[in-house]
């Protein structure tokens, strides 16, 4: 992995960590991991920031965020208009923040087209807010299922990227492509951007492709893919439609209990790379 850098933070004296969660292909679990593992951080005890970039919003939904309660939203900060700061609200979870996303984020490739530098709108004003008013010690960027200017400025503002990625026949395909993606990012825009690691959704232990999936990406990605599978769970879909991630809707679920030993995972292999 290659090395990271990052702005210290003041309460904790280590730096602020931006992990990108993104997948070009849908239905992969990606939101349900933002929100699922943004508050099993914060239940360990770690101050998280969740920022919804896609602009159906599902994160902000999944965490109890009606639309007509984002006054202040991801658009603004892409805009300038709001900083980190004032666009963070809290949560029902202790510990966890959310900057929202609304509608106004379809048009803002648009809008911003033309605009000097862009791809870099969300690491700037990230970087702003760990110089001024440094409060986080995760950030985690939700992203739209697509390779678009939101993805781009989310990987571009990024120390490392987490790919769900779902048990099915076609994993390894869209894995290649995503890759490539990242590739590219680390070539043009950010060149301490890494692999965090893969984690595998949506497992089904009776069905025998899944457990092919998961052999076949272990000897392809090795140490890049987490020990922890998140298996498809009843209650994990559930808890959005109560606007509650699923560790606060059923902390007992296989899905939940899952999350929070994800969570635990990333916090070594922080530990391992600051150690290094």
């Amino acid at each position: 992995m290659a090395e990271r850098s990052g702005s210290m933070d003041a309460m904790s004296g280590q730096p602020m960590r931006i992990i990108t969660i993104a997948n070009q292909k849908g239905g992969v679990g990606k939101t349900t991991t933002a929100i699922n593992l943004a508050t099993a951080l914060a239940a360990i005890g770690k101050r998280a920031l969740l920022i919804d970039l896609d602009p159906q919003g599902n994160a902000s939904t999944g965490l109890g965020v009606d639309r007509d309660n984002r006054e202040v939203s991801s658009y603004d900060v892409l805009t300038e208009a709001s900083s980190i700061t004032e666009a963070a609200m809290p949560t029902a979870v202790p510990n966890l923040s959310l900057i929202p996303s609304t509608l106004d984020l379809l048009g803002l490739e648009m809008e911003i087209a033309g605009a000097t530098g862009r791809a870099y709108r969300l690491r700037d004003a990230l970087h702003f807010h760990q110089v001024e008013t440094p409060q986080f010690d995760f950030v985690l960027i939700d992203c739209p299922p697509s390779l678009n200017l939101l993805t781009i400025n989310a990987m571009a503002a990024a120390d490392s990227i987490l790919v769900p990625l779902q048990c099915e026949f076609f994993a390894l395909e869209g894995l290649s492509q995503l890759l490539q993606t990242v590739e590219q990012v680390r070539d043009s825009l950010n060149p301490t951007l890494d692999l965090h690691g893969i984690v595998l959704t949506m497992y089904d232990g009776r069905n025998n492709l899944a457990a092919q999936v998961v052999r076949d990406v272990r000897s392809y990605m090795g140490d890049h893919v987490y020990e922890t599978i998140i298996p498809r769970n009843v209650r994990v879909s559930e808890a959005p439609s109560f606007g509650k991630p699923a560790i606060l809707y059923d902390m007992k679920c296989p899905g939940s209990q899952a999350y929070i030993r994800l969570a635990s995972e990333i916090i070594q292999r922080e530990r391992g790379l600051q150690a290094a």
